[in-house]
């Protein structure tokens, strides 16, 4: 694990359980009594296949899963059991100690409401801004997500749909950021941006987060992207935990055999790409 005398949300023993949505359907396990942390200050990577549970396991920490989910185990968050609190206690959790950017971002936004909206919303709600002293926040956060190039003050008139995928992308950051949270949850936030817009937005989020001193927690199907922007890596296969370790040491010397397959995969295709290239 990592974490010890700093800051920390630690899983202890989670599943997560999907219930069966017809006659003939049967329940889905999704997470299997997984245990990890993730301390302030620390990058963490939580790596493997679709399907191996990775969002769902990510998910159950802010309490976001869908009704009807079963959740067992205990998550905690600086000693307190979070997983134990009522719903408003946690929303007093959420987006001030824990902010989430989801998956694709246009999941971030409501296509009538302007990005404006979207973030001083947020503060004012749960930081007590009025609306002037949110929308000048709002523009400060823009700047920094790397939107002042297009003009902050336009971004924040703009609807999402007026907006590419990067910069959705950096304004679902910004809106994640506002409450300054001890930790931050991204669930595959750069899957649908091109590769270079990828690793910007990407090493962008990882800059902030250390600069900030917050915790995150990288959840990607790519291994190399992980490996070279996290501290931990943390491999899940079928719904459960089967490596944790620091990066290098989880690429370098991986003891599963789920966790060496995968890495073998991965150079087997880069050396054909090579090949291929020559």
């Amino acid at each position: 694990m990592t974490g010890g005398a700093k800051s920390a949300i630690e899983l202890r023993g989670l599943s997560v359980t999907y219930g069966s949505r017809g006659k003939n359907d049967k329940e889905v396990r999704a997470v299997r009594d997984c245990s990890f942390s993730i301390a302030r200050g620390d990058i963490v990577g939580l790596v493997g296949e679709s399907g191996s549970g990775k969002s769902s396991a990510l998910m159950a920490i802010p309490r976001l899963l869908p009704a009807g989910t079963k959740v067992s185990g205990q998550i905690f968050c600086d000693g307190e059991d979070i997983s134990a609190l009522g719903e408003e206690a946690m929303n007093r959790w959420r987006w001030r100690r824990i902010a989430l950017v989801p998956q694709g971002a246009m999941n971030s936004f409501t296509p009538h409401l302007s990005v404006e909206r979207h973030i001083t919303e947020v503060l004012t709600h749960h930081m007590k801004m009025t609306r002037r002293e949110g929308r000048e926040c709002a523009a400060e956060l823009l700047k920094t997500v790397g939107l002042e190039a297009q003009g902050a003050s336009s971004v924040l008139d703009r609807y999402p749909h007026e907006l590419s995928g990067g910069q959705k992308q950096r304004a679902a950051l910004a809106t994640a950021l506002a409450c300054g949270p001890d930790f931050l949850l991204a669930d595959e936030p750069t899957t649908a941006l091109d590769v270079i817009t990828q690793k910007e937005v990407l090493d962008m989020t990882a800059a902030l987060v250390r600069e900030r001193g917050m915790g995150l927690l990288l959840v990607t199907h790519d291994l190399p992207l992980a490996a070279g922007l996290c501290d931990v890596l943390i491999v899940m296969k079928e719904g459960s935990v089967v490596e944790i370790g620091p990066s290098r040491t989880v690429v370098d010397a991986p003891r599963h055999p789920y966790t060496r397959k995968l890495i073998q995969a991965i150079r087997s295709l880069e050396e054909r790409t090579e090949t291929e290239g020559e």
